[in-house]
């Protein structure tokens, strides 16, 4: 870092904290939703009036979706061992993160959140812990859990409880990369089941992002995935589960080997991976998801410097089509809580990408130009997601993920929309 970029990380750093200070510590509150100016309110919100509810649960238990806040209530729970781009840093240290995500629920899909942090000794405890906490919400969002034992914990935890459980690290992310990919390559005039795909970085979020682009069609014998050995290929031993399944029979070992035609990449790895040379061995009209954050595997400069035929995204939000979790998580939990679900299936998942591809298809509204102070945007290389701010995604995804819950039989009721608050439909 340059002296000369010092006073403005120190200016970030102090607005940041700052804004997560004042006029009051954190970022969520709780809000009462029942009138509490008499007696009679008091007495009808606690003793006597409470029993009531108590025996109506007592006797059915569907009966607290009814009566309760259940049904709209979220717990984000992380042990902080993978937070950010941060590392393992503890499961207090990340409360400002899960805090930040229940903002997040609250603002795009009114979902109400209580954010756990919890200090889990190993897997085993932390499963414990939060199959214990099923009676309390409606869903179970895990977040920040470092790999392999997120993969662990999240099985697990489908297993033991009836509510959706979805680690938002793996699957949030990709959904919207499958979205995103989508769309490329129809732009680029290709297809997912013919494509070839590299994929760098096997950890939570590549492995959810290659299982859900294999139920969506992609051929295995048409993937590589690089990790920090090299290529995973079916000569190395002592691979880990959830690399061994994507080993593949093959000569390439090195990034630039298995790049050498391929159409599309997609990277969660580290800074500056890819190199000017690599991108030039790709395919005619390449697809490039550089997703390292902040730093990308290539920077889009460079990389349209050199090739003028390629469309990229980044997770950043300074770079055309940042792929952004905040387009996937709120839906999806607002889609899966209003019809009840079970769980969250790969149906749904795909039903969510289906419907994210689709609507960034379409003409953009006039209030998410004004939002983003742009005269225009359409579908094409630099547009190839929806924005956060487009106000058809509370109306369509959860749609789409309740419909593909109903026909997998995980939906306890037929899918009724949630009245989101007059404000967020703006």
């Amino acid at each position: 870092m340059t002296d000369s970029s010092r006073p403005d990380v120190d200016k970030r750093r102090a607005e940041a904290l700052e804004y997560h200070a004042h006029p009051q510590p954190g970022k969520i509150a709780t809000a009462i939703t029942k009138p509490t100016e008499t007696a009679r309110d008091l007495a009808l919100a606690y003793s006597p009036g409470v029993a009531e509810p108590v025996r109506a649960i007592a006797a059915d238990p569907d009966a607290a979706w009814q009566y309760t806040a259940r049904g709209n209530l979220v717990a984000v729970i992380s042990d902080g061992s993978a937070i950010l781009g941060l590392g393992d840093l503890g499961p207090l240290a990340s409360k400002p993160v899960m805090e930040g995500k229940g903002v997040l629920f609250k603002r795009f899909a009114d979902i109400d959140v209580v954010d756990l942090e919890l200090e889990a000794e190993n897997p085993t405890a932390f499963i414990d812990t939060v199959r214990r906490l099923e009676p309390s919400f409606g869903g179970i969002n895990l977040e920040d859990i470092s790999a392999p034992r997120c993969f662990e914990i999240e099985s697990a935890l489908k297993k033991a409880m009836d509510i959706p459980v979805f680690h938002d690290d793996q699957h949030g992310t990709a959904i919207i990369i499958a979205a995103g990919l989508t769309n490329a390559l129809r732009l680029q005039g290709k297809r997912l089941e013919e494509a070839r795909l590299v994929l760098v970085g096997a950890g939570a979020a590549g492995t959810a992002t290659l299982n859900l682009l294999l139920d969506m069609g992609l051929k295995r014998n048409n993937l590589l995935v690089v990790d920090r050995v090299g290529v995973l290929h079916e000569g190395l031993e002592d691979l880990p589960e959830h690399h061994r399944r994507f080993a593949a029979k093959t000569e390439a070992r090195t990034l630039a080997d298995a790049l050498d035609g391929a159409d599309a990449f997609v990277g969660l790895s580290a800074p500056n991976l890819m190199s000017e040379e690599m991108l030039a061995s790709m395919a005619d009209k390449p697809v490039v998801f550089a997703l390292a954050n902040p730093d990308p595997e290539i920077l889009p400069e460079v990389a349209h410097t050199v090739r003028d035929d390629l469309i990229m995204a980044t997770g950043r939000s300074d770079y055309p089509n940042q792929v952004n979790n905040v387009l996937a998580f709120p839906f999806i939990f607002r889609g899966a809580l209003d019809c009840r679900a079970r769980s969250i299936t790969p149906n749904m998942k795909i039903a969510c990408v289906e419907a994210l591809a689709a609507l960034a298809r379409e003409e953009v509204p006039a209030s998410v130009l004004a939002a983003y102070e742009l005269d225009e945007m359409a579908f094409g290389p630099e547009y190839i997601l929806p924005k956060p701010f487009d106000p058809r995604l509370i109306e369509r995804l959860p749609l789409a993920v309740a419909r593909a819950a109903e026909s997998d039989g995980v939906a306890r009721m037929t899918y009724r929309p949630h009245p989101m608050p007059e404000a967020d439909r703006s």
